[in-house]
């Protein structure tokens, strides 16, 4: 029997209840589907799993293969206009962030009525139901199977934003580690990162609480534990399922608390260099916890040690922040995560740029939420030592 965990939709749990699509489809009323996944979904097998799985219940098809990066809003889209013109009562979403991403915004789009920018950060305008969508994460990090949004690309202005609302949810994730056992070992690496963020972002912003932190803890426990296991031998299930809970414990725990600087900075280099989302946030997270280490030391401890940092028991703030700067990087390295070098950037090309965006944006959600998630100061200056340290030290 799957484990059954509540988030703002249920997620089944367990090896194998990918199996159960089509069992699922059929009990929520569904009889022809708008299945999306990318090519790489497809090559893996990944994709006629699932699809068999549909044949089995006699539940109809139609397939959308041309998820990519960082969905843009045109892809999300043409994979919801096909979904109109075929008739389809329900959405299931097979792959990483992008695809689950994508699968949001088509649900979203079967009932309401295109250009999909109309509804970007406004989830009150996707206030209905809708038809349902089922998720099958097949990368452990994006925690998309536990959240109520989906990040788009806004192709026009170039930046990352969102469609959330009862109009773009999940409605039942299936989450088996057996659909992780293929995943190479750069993309475990950059998906057990994205988890990792998540989970330390949420555990040290300012609007955290105790139902956060508690989940927060353990995706940070699980990840120090599991993350390079699963990325030396793909094949290690207990690696996997470690993971796989982390990645929806890591989403979960951030809804509320939010993230704060390494997705900030991350969603800024995706947009504008496109840089893969776990490796774009991971970039400052080292210089992350060492910077906010005043702010909230035991908790930047606690990270320091789950990620196999040496702390000791009458350590100064400075050796707590050197601690987790220090774990937290090593980790990067064994796992091999690319540095902002390696992709060809310049200082000079992202400062002032990342911090003027980071703010910006920053700005739009504090007058919604009421404050900044960052437990430090959320300047111009502040983002740009951090991403100039993440330029010269990782």
């Amino acid at each position: 029997m799957p484990s059954v965990f509540q988030s703002s939709n249920p997620l089944l749990y367990g090896p194998g209840v990918s199996k159960l699509a089509g069992e699922k489809c059929k009990q929520l009323g569904m009889s022809k589907v708008l299945v999306v996944f990318d090519k790489g979904v497809k090559a893996a097998g990944l994709a006629d799993k699932v699809l068999d799985s549909l044949k089995g219940e006699g539940i109809d098809y139609v397939c959308y293969d041309g998820v990519l990066a960082d969905p843009p809003d045109w892809s999300c889209e043409e994979a919801g206009a096909l979904g109109v013109a075929e008739n389809v009562d329900g959405v299931v979403a097979v792959g990483g962030g992008s695809s689950i991403d994508t699968g949001k915004a088509a649900k979203a789009l079967l009932t309401n009525p295109p250009p999909l920018s109309q509804y970007f950060g406004r989830g009150n305008l996707l206030d209905k139901p809708g038809k349902p969508l089922i998720v099958i994460p097949t990368t452990a990090g994006t925690g998309s199977e536990a959240t109520p949004g989906g990040a788009i690309t806004d192709s026009k202005n170039n930046i990352k934003t969102n469609v959330n609302g009862a109009g773009a949810a999940v409605t039942i994730a299936l989450i088996d580690p057996e659909m992780t056992v293929g995943l190479p070992p750069a993309i475990t690496a950059s998906t057990g990162f994205d988890a990792l963020c998540h989970a330390a972002e949420s555990f040290t912003s300012q609007f955290a609480n105790p139902y956060c932190e508690a989940l927060g803890k353990e995706a940070i426990t699980l990840v120090g534990k599991y993350l390079l296991r699963a990325f030396k031998n793909g094949s290690d299930m207990e690696a996997r399922e470690g993971m796989m809970k982390a990645s929806a414990l890591g989403g979960v725990s951030m809804m509320g608390p939010m993230c704060h600087f390494p997705h900030d900075i991350g969603k800024v280099l995706g947009a504008k260099w496109h840089i893969p989302h776990g490796n774009a946030c991971a970039m400052a997270l080292p210089q992350t916890l060492e910077f906010i280490a005043p702010a909230c030391p035991e908790k930047v401890k606690f990270i320091a040690e789950a990620l196999g940092g040496v702390v000791a028991e009458n350590a100064t703030v400075e050796e707590i922040g050197k601690a987790a700067f220090d774990a937290s990087q090593k980790l990067m390295k064994d796992v091999e995560l690319p540095n902002l070098k390696s992709y060809g950037l310049t200082l000079e090309q992202m400062n002032p740029l990342i911090g003027e965006e980071v703010v910006k944006a920053t700005g739009m959600a504090a007058k919604v939420f009421g404050g900044y998630f960052a437990p430090m100061p959320m300047t111009v200056e502040n983002v740009s030592y951090l991403v100039t340290r993440a330029f010269n030290e990782n």
